[in-house]
């Protein structure tokens, strides 16, 4: 995402703070950005603040009179790929949607020739008025990518919908409308129409009613896979288990599953429909308890050890893939801590896969959930691509898919 130009437009409401979180996250994205702040928003956050962030000066006036010069709001909204007014009030909205420009932020929503991202936040009942909802219906209509607010916990007190989305949503929205720009790009052709399947997080096996064995497995990866695919033009379905990694946008389907068994079924639904690429990103408990107990286990019936008596689940890549491999291409992923590549070829041949990412999660400069990372990309002739320094999930995926691309498109 190096050198894409972002413009965020903050407006005047509560949720402004997490604007200062979502300027950090497009930075850490290697993206740049410049700020543009309404007199509300200012009351709630100074301009020093998001001058810091965003390293750029950041436009709050029209006259040039602040920290900006006068006409920045012309060379601001000239210079970004993509804006984004986050929150968006439902003032900025109706100001947008008939065409007022009377302060920077309404100026540079006019002046702004490229696309924009609308993150909505405000009370509920002004969410839910017939004006404001004709007002997205009219941005609708123009091709503004709106990013409906969540529900929960608002400044007046109540639990309902009318939160900003968090700044995670926002920022890969941001990404996905970036990718839909850059058309010519080799990856975005090959996989443009292709019907993909990824596997995600970890899965959850019942002991009894309130205990299970897992793993420590987020869905970061898997969902960042998907997401980039779907922003590429493929036709994505997600298989996820439980986990923290937000859905992704684009799907063409979303299938939530907790057990292995449940993973199982989901793939051979997904392949019987019909199927070209699979990813199998999830980390798939290898056994899970013989017997489910009905209620909660009591330690005091257990003593002081407790044994389980544990089976191995499904094989999803030999049981399930193997039947119906015609025509699909199938990536695995092979999570070890020692002898990383050896075992990785070796789980390639054996699962009779097309290519497999190993990746050892302990080793520096890795992890689990949002924290950078490096993989290996082996194909059968042995490894194929290593990223030189430790990315963050998002941009491994796009790399990885790029490679994937170029792969294939070489063996063709």
């Amino acid at each position: 995402m190096a050198g894409g130009r972002v413009l965020l437009l903050v407006s005047g409401g509560i949720a402004a703070y997490k604007a200062c979180y979502l300027t950090r996250l497009l930075r850490q994205a290697g993206l740049d950005v410049k700020v543009a702040m309404t007199d509300a928003a200012q009351r709630f956050v100074t301009p020093m603040t998001f001058q810091v962030l965003s390293e750029n000066p950041v436009a709050s006036d029209l006259w040039g009179e602040g920290q900006s010069r006068a006409l920045d709001h012309i060379e601001y909204a000239r210079w970004a790929d993509v804006a984004v007014i986050a929150p968006a009030t439902a003032n900025v909205l109706a100001k947008l949607a008939h065409g007022i420009a009377d302060d920077i932020v309404s100026t540079l929503l006019l002046a702004h020739p490229g696309p924009l991202i609308a993150a909505p936040a405000m009370n509920d009942n002004m969410w839910a008025h017939p004006a404001t909802q004709a007002n997205l219906a009219v941005l609708r209509a123009r091709g503004v990518h709106l990013i409906e607010p969540g529900e929960g916990w608002l400044a007046c007190g109540i639990e309902s919908k009318g939160r900003l989305a968090e700044p995670e949503t926002i920022l890969a929205e941001v990404r996905r409308v970036l990718d839909e720009r850059r058309a010519d790009r080799p990856a975005r052709r090959f996989w443009a129409g292709k019907k993909v399947a990824v596997t995600a997080g970890p899965t959850c096996e019942a002991v009894d009613a309130v205990r299970f064995l897992s793993n420590r497995s987020t869905g970061t990866m898997g969902a960042a896979i998907a997401r980039r695919l779907a922003a590429l033009g493929a036709e994505v379905t997600l298989i996820a288990g439980p986990g923290a990694a937000p859905r992704p946008a684009g799907l063409v389907d979303y299938l939530p599953v907790v057990s292995a068994a449940e993973m199982a079924r989901a793939v051979a639904a997904v392949l019987d429909r019909g199927c070209d690429w699979l990813f199998m990103a999830a980390a798939v408990a290898d056994y899970a308890p013989r017997e489910v107990a009905p209620g909660k286990i009591k330690k005091e019936d257990q003593g002081d050890t407790w044994t389980l008596e544990l089976v191995r689940t499904p094989d999803i890549l030999r049981e399930v893939v193997a039947p119906r491999r015609a025509g699909l291409t199938v990536v695995g992923f092979a999570l070890e801590t020692d002898r990383l590549l050896e075992r990785a070829a070796a789980k390639l041949a054996r699962k009779g896969m097309d290519w497999v990412v190993a990746n050892d999660p302990t080793a520096a400069g890795s992890g689990f959930g949002d924290a950078p990372h490096s993989v290996h990309l082996l194909g059968p002739g042995g490894e194929v691509w290593a990223n030189e320094r430790p990315l963050g999930k998002d941009d491994l995926a796009g790399e990885l898919l790029d490679r994937l691309a170029a792969a294939a498109e070489g063996a063709a």
